[in-house]
């Protein structure tokens, strides 16, 4: 019976019937099975190791999951509270106005202005205001320009201040800048602004009243820039200088750049400009190195009756040159040109028709004729601020250069031997010798004021408190007499030398031009003019270059400053009388 054969199974007398549709089922349907589908596979369950590698990687999670809850909530929940409220709270910066640059006459030259997007010198920001600059010619390198407060990718400003480049705009750039105030700004959740409130204000920059007039110094860029395009200079520049103070009245480089368009950012316009042979990022009249030629003979005689080595009425002959026996080569002495020749000549009538064989004589010596020698032409032109920065604070840097035996055999270390010629060439501004505009400014005015070596600004005098100051001199030690000579010698070279073109009713002027040879083959010039006005009553000193025209070139600075005095005679009047 079954139920028997069921208790004997479950009492294991006997074991379980295997029926034959068991036994053949697999190996007669083994091609049906669809191995795709997994028919025909054993099932194996999952080991117990399986589930106490898992467990355990579920029990590490979960023990991380609470060990970070606590440190957030727990160790460090009140800081990141604080934080989380902060992140409600935003700062702003609010920009200083730049101050203000205004001329002596109260003429704006630099200025803040906010203009509507996408006009020219827009700023890309509303954040501050666009520095704008004055439409005057000839006063970029003096007034210079600023870099604005910039952004980085993110939108975070990396500069937060204006930053001046050039000109005044780095000279005074402390005072200018004025200091940065700052805004906090509540928002919620959905960044709406909850609240602001100013916890600094800015505080503006400083209103700066310059020394220069800017009609005055763009009378004069435009009268260099006329005759350095008729003429075929590659540039030039002007100084002018109160005789009393050191105010400059001008300073100005031609050519110059747009300091609008720097300004602004526009790269196209940066790229032309630094590609310009000519120079224009070059600030010629504090920074341009030249062969000064013969506006240095003024000096040359001072030192020369200082040291006795001349009585002013002693004339000497120009033939138009002079011979020095050549020791290594008797049969050809060594020949020095006067560029024509004068005939008797005394100190006076030497500057007035600026004789180079007087002063090869006066300066290096000559059979009959005492010379000053290069070591005291080195001391006088050192005295008189040649070969050392001019003290323009923020601007000038260049020094230039006094030819010295010293100087020679380092420059020269093959040929280290000094000879006459070479202080023959040195006593009238030739060879090695380089001189800023700035420079020659300063030496006339010392020869006007009576040997004062001012220090010159570009600050106007004002009263007390504000900013601006009268600059300090050095005095130079030599007699009154000598300088007295010196400048009857400079009137007299208007009167009826080579500086006629300065010769006026309106004004009277005392002048010495200078010719300088530049070049390998001397193939270009500089030209000068430096002088003072009123002659009887000096109040201004003024030094003109134009730079590299070709050689042989008749018509130079002279005439700048002809074309100059007639201007101001229309437009400025004022600055040709005495105080």
């Amino acid at each position: 019976m079954w139920w028997m054969r069921r208790r004997l199974r479950r009492s294991g007398k006997i074991k379980s019937e295997i029926h034959p549709d068991e036994i053949f089922v697999d190996s007669q349907n083994t091609q049906e099975f669809n191995r795709d589908q997994f028919e025909g596979r054993i099932e194996q369950p999952i080991s117990r190791r399986v589930f106490l590698f898992f467990g355990g990687v579920l029990t590490l999670l979960f023990v991380g999951l609470f060990v970070r809850a606590g440190d957030l909530q727990l160790v460090r929940g009140v800081a990141y509270a604080q934080q989380a409220k902060n992140n409600q709270l935003s700062q702003k910066i609010i920009f200083a106005d730049r101050g203000t640059l205004v001329d002596r006459t109260g003429v704006l030259l630099a200025y803040n202005v906010r203009l509507p997007a996408g006009q020219a010198g827009a700023s890309l920001t509303d954040d501050f205001a666009s520095r704008v600059y004055a439409d005057f010619h000839g006063l970029s390198h003096t007034i210079g320009y600023v870099q604005p407060p910039a952004k980085d990718s993110s939108g975070v400003y990396f500069r937060t201040v204006f930053l001046g480049i050039d000109g005044a705009e780095r000279a005074f750039d402390a005072l200018l800048g004025g200091q940065n105030g700052l805004k906090l700004s509540e928002t919620d959740a959905r960044g709406k602004v909850i609240s602001e409130s100013v916890v600094q204000p800015q505080e503006p920059g400083q209103k700066i009243v310059l020394s220069v007039d800017a009609a005055v110094t763009q009378g004069l860029y435009d009268a260099l820039a006329v005759r350095a395009g008729s003429s075929k200079f590659q540039g030039g520049a002007g100084v002018i200088i109160d005789v009393k103070t050191g105010e400059l009245l001008a300073l100005t480089s031609y050519p110059e750049y747009s300091q609008n368009a720097l300004e602004s950012g526009d790269s196209a316009t940066f790229k032309a400009f630094t590609n310009d042979s000519r120079r224009p990022f070059l600030n010629r009249a504090t920074n341009g190195l030249y062969a000064p030629g013969s506006i240095v003979k003024p000096v040359v005689a001072i030192a020369a009756l200082t040291e006795n080595i001349i009585d002013p009425n002693k004339q000497l002959l120009s033939t138009g040159s002079i011979s020095v026996p050549n020791p290594y080569d008797p049969a050809h002495p060594s020949v020095f040109r006067d560029w024509r020749a004068h005939g008797l000549v005394d100190m006076r009538h030497a500057i007035a028709v600026s004789s180079d064989v007087y002063f090869y004589e006066v300066g290096g010596g000559f059979p009959g004729q005492l010379g000053l020698g290069i070591t005291n032409l080195d001391k006088y032109f050192k005295m008189f601020g040649f070969g050392q920065d001019a003290g323009l604070a923020g601007f000038s840097e260049a020094a230039g250069n006094i030819p010295t035996p010293t100087w020679k055999a380092s420059t020269f270390p093959d040929d280290p031997t000094w000879r006459l010629g070479d202080t023959y060439h040195t006593a009238i501004g030739q060879y090695g010798m380089q001189v800023t505009p700035l420079q020659a400014a300063r030496a006339a005015a010392a020869i006007a004021n009576g040997g004062l070596l001012l220090t010159p600004t570009l600050l106007a005098s004002l009263p007390t408190g504000q900013v601006g100051s009268t600059p300090a001199g050095v005095p130079i030690t030599i007699p009154q007499s000598a300088l007295q000579i010196v400048r009857e010698g400079m009137r007299l070279g208007v009167v009826e030398g080579i500086a006629q073109a300065v010769k006026f009713d309106f004004v009277h002027v005392a002048a010495k031009t200078g010719t300088a040879q530049v070049g390998v083959h001397n193939e270009y010039v500089n030209s000068w003019m430096i002088g003072f006005w009123p002659y009887e009553h000096p109040r201004y000193a003024y030094a003109v270059v134009l730079e590299r025209g070709p050689s042989g070139t008749l018509v130079g600075s002279p005439a700048v400053m002809g074309s100059f005095f007639l201007w101001m005679q229309k437009n400025a009047p004022q600055y040709l009388t005495s105080f």
